[in-house]
């Protein structure tokens, strides 16, 4: 699929986030529709700053827009909410820990699908640790 020392190209990276959202039951599917997936090397540094951060290669993933409980029905003309994958440290942790990187990439994406659905990091982190 891609070649073990490199990683996964921004388009096959792409895909396996499609196909993670794809996998989805369809009421969250329904209600994920507007979101764009996209993939670059690395977050930028305001970002970064948006979650505290300053390392570039602590961020795998961010969820930008607004989450579902938070709409109105007022608003109109804003962006659509966005799911950012970071390339580059995504490929770092898959190398660090050797988790398969469609399962790395699954995880990263349906957290951020949480916070466009509203839940915390704290809320996110209670269900997988309630999962295990």
């Amino acid at each position: 699929m891609f070649e073990r020392r490199q990683g996964p190209t921004p388009g096959q990276m792409q895909h396996m986030a499609e196909e993670v959202i794809a996998s989805l039951p369809e009421q969250f599917r329904e209600q994920m529709g507007e979101i764009v997936m996209q993939v670059v090397d690395f977050a930028t540094t305001e970002q970064l700053a948006s979650v505290g951060l300053t390392e570039r290669w602590q961020l795998t993933g961010l969820y930008e827009g607004h989450p579902l409980p938070d709409r109105s029905i007022w608003q109109s003309g804003r962006m659509p909410a966005r799911i950012w994958l970071f390339r580059e440290p995504l490929i770092a942790e898959w190398r660090d820990t050797g988790v398969r990187m469609d399962d790395l990439i699954r995880h990263v994406v349906i957290h951020e699908a949480g916070h466009h659905f509203g839940f915390s990091d704290d809320d996110m982190h209670w269900l997988e640790d309630e999962d295990d």
